[in-house]
């Protein structure tokens, strides 16, 4: 066979079903593609008009309305912008991947920039087809003695197109829905979509129903008669009259206006934000807007502890704010939100390529025309400059949390207790950002101070005791406080894996929680050796009472008369049983469990010196279960049991 070479023949009948099909993920993508295409008419007429190519009329306002019609189940897209011609239909309607907006600004490159053109690849239009079975344009463009155009598709590869009757320069399509499609009719169900892909869009936008767009077009015609009509001069002097004659004589002419006046329409109030906080400088930004914002675009109405305003024209355009939340106690539910934005108009939430997981904990917005999307502006595409998008946002945050440890340490402090987790979760996840923030790390200790990473690791004893839970805990803190001892509180989920990651990463610091160990500074004179024989006794004797032959007891010299028992528990051990209970593998139970009794307390003295006294056995059980209530929570049936022995104790007192 001979060698040959040609190009690929693409058949648009087969082609055009999968771009309708397949080309978006979510069907109510269409509102975002049609409304980003009137956008992008209005903004080129407005940038015709400036260059001089173009007068736009006294009356001229720039807008996209969107008519939402249930009974004839259809929506009408009407933009106020540049329009088309019948050439201009076949070439950016009929071409199926021929964009406009890539046309225009080839033609127009030395006047103007692409800042605030939307479209770029020339298929959001076909959106339309995934949710109606007709489509029909009918527009007039700005050029002089343009004749409109009408042109319908049923979404098959053919078309019509006519002459129209559109007077007004400007678009408008209709959407004959589908059945399955119906839903976007509804004036709820469109101002939902419209709002969540189309809120900061540079061109005011405005949905209607179709009664509501009616009685609006009664009313501007009216309005219009009644400017043109001129005020006759003794109409005027009357007028004139009355007003002269104070506010009691109102007429109701005036009282009517009053009344219109006062009465609200919603479908009048443009969905778009056309200059979101974003867009300003950051210096240009009061407190309250930002809260406000912050308020708007995420319903939370907990304000946020602070937040980070992104405003950067080179080496790529990037704006955006985050906002530091007041964040849940437990780490899985935390949720933030980030919204991305390509030129104001909406992507996706959380998009992991731009965003570093951990940022994903924050709220907040961030708008980058210079992403690489994927046609369907659904994803990103991978490359070099994504990382670059990340990498800056990375060191915005780090470089404000610094700057607020180094020269507002005051808040720092006050906010430490509801962005460490967040900051902790960096340091795991991101090297980087760990080596940034290693400074500003910060540690509250039992007098409620803070302490930084570097003082912790410059103290002669790097054997750090931590609480995990205050009220848990309470019997060991108090320990610690009477002896003048000190600890840290690491009460948060992600604390366990953070202080591993400390430990390798500073050489010779150890974490352990404070019952794992009984400190020598919490005994007296005694050592181990003089208690070995105690210890033996009491082991036996509990080991029997309590039925657990496995029992661990120690017996101590504590300082501290009125503690009776205490269980302890290795910190290498509680780590092992906390990561097995992290992968699903079962618990190792309370095997490793120690229970440490107080050889100056009364109570064990008796214990010791009275074995076969008859109430042996509930002491033991009663010591036994209240160091086990200081140490963790007691099983059910556990618990059941202590509540009624401690009752037979108390009827005991009574006799």
């Amino acid at each position: 066979m001979c060698k040959k070479k040609g190009s690929l023949s693409i058949n648009s009948e087969n082609i055009f079903p999968i771009i309708k099909k397949w080309l978006y993920s979510d069907h109510d993508i269409f509102f975002r593609e049609l409304i980003s295409n009137g956008c992008d008419a209005v903004t080129k007429l407005n940038k015709l008009a400036g260059m001089g190519e173009y007068d736009l009329p006294e009356d001229h306002k720039d807008t996209v309305t969107v008519i939402a019609d249930e009974k004839a189940k259809t929506l009408r897209f009407i933009d106020t912008g540049i329009g088309m011609t019948a050439d201009e239909v076949e070439e950016y309607i009929c071409q199926i991947a021929f964009s406009g907006a890539t046309d225009f600004l080839e033609k127009y490159k030395d006047k103007t920039n692409e800042d605030q053109i939307i479209g770029h690849f020339g298929l959001g239009f076909y959106s339309a087809f995934m949710v109606a079975d007709r489509v029909t344009i009918d527009t007039l463009s700005y050029k002089e003695g343009a004749q409109p155009v009408h042109w319908e598709c049923d979404g098959g590869t053919e078309y019509d197109m006519t002459e129209g009757t559109r007077k007004e320069v400007g678009t408008e399509i209709v959407l004959y829905l589908n059945e399955d499609s119906l839903e976007f009719a509804k004036e709820y169900r469109a101002r939902e979509v419209i709002s969540k892909y189309c809120s900061f869009m540079p061109v005011e936008i405005f949905l209607f129903t179709a009664e509501q767009w009616d009685k609006y077009q009664e009313e501007l015609a009216t309005e219009t008669v009644e400017t043109v009509e001129e005020e006759k001069p003794a109409e005027a002097e009357e007028k004139a009259e009355e007003k002269a004659e104070g506010e009691d004589s109102g007429t109701k002419e005036d009282e009517k206006a009053e009344e219109k006046k006062e009465e609200y329409h919603p479908e009048r109030v443009s969905i778009s934000d056309t200059h979101p906080l974003w867009t300003k400088r950051p210096g240009d930004c009061t407190d309250e807007e930002y809260k406000e914002f912050y308020r708007k675009v995420f319903m939370d109405f907990k304000e946020p502890l602070f937040w980070i305003h992104l405003n950067m024209d080179y080496p790529f355009n990037l704006k955006g704010i985050l906002y530091f939340p007041k964040i849940n106690n437990e780490y899985d539910t935390i949720e933030g939100t980030i919204k991305l934005y390509n030129n104001r108009v909406f992507i996706a939430d959380n998009i992991k390529e731009v965003i570093p997981e951990y940022l994903l904990l924050l709220k907040g917005v961030i708008d980058c025309p210079d992403l690489p999307l994927n046609v369907s502006r659904s994803a990103l595409q991978n490359d070099g400059f994504v990382k670059k998008v990340r990498d800056y946002i990375t060191k915005k945050v780090a470089d404000k949390l610094n700057g607020m440890f180094k020269t507002d340490r005051e808040n720092y402090e006050k906010y430490w207790d509801d962005i460490h987790p967040f900051i902790k979760f960096g340091c795991l996840k991101d090297e980087k950002f760990y080596e940034k923030m290693s400074g500003s790390l910060l540690f509250k200790n039992l007098e409620g101070k803070y302490l930084p990473l570097s003082e912790i690791n410059e103290q002669e004893d790097k054997d750090i005791a931590y609480v995990t839970d205050e009220v848990q805990q309470s019997q060991y803190i108090k320990m610690y406080k009477d002896a003048g001892m000190d600890a840290i509180y690491l009460t948060h989920n992600i604390d366990s894996p953070f202080i591993t990651m400390l430990e390798q990463k500073n050489a010779g610091l150890k974490f352990h929680r404070i019952d794992a160990e009984i400190k020598q500074q919490l005994k007296g004179e005694q050592d181990a050796e003089a208690l070995k024989d105690t210890t033996e006794k009491l082991q036996q004797l509990f080991r029997e009472q309590l039925g657990n032959e496995h029992l661990q007891v120690e017996v101590q010299d504590l300082k501290d008369e009125k503690i009776s028992a205490m269980i302890t528990l290795s910190e290498q051990s509680r780590r092992m049983q906390e990561m097995m209970k992290m992968y699903g593998m079962g618990d190792m139970g309370s095997t490793e469990n120690t229970l440490v009794l107080n050889a100056n307390n009364a109570l064990v003295k008796y214990v010791l010196e009275n074995p076969e006294s008859e109430h042996v056995s509930t002491i033991c059980h009663q010591l036994y279960d209240l160091a086990l209530i200081a140490h963790e929570p007691l099983p059910a049936d556990e618990m059941a049991a202590f509540v009624e022995r401690s009752n037979e104790i108390m009827m005991l007192l009574t006799k």
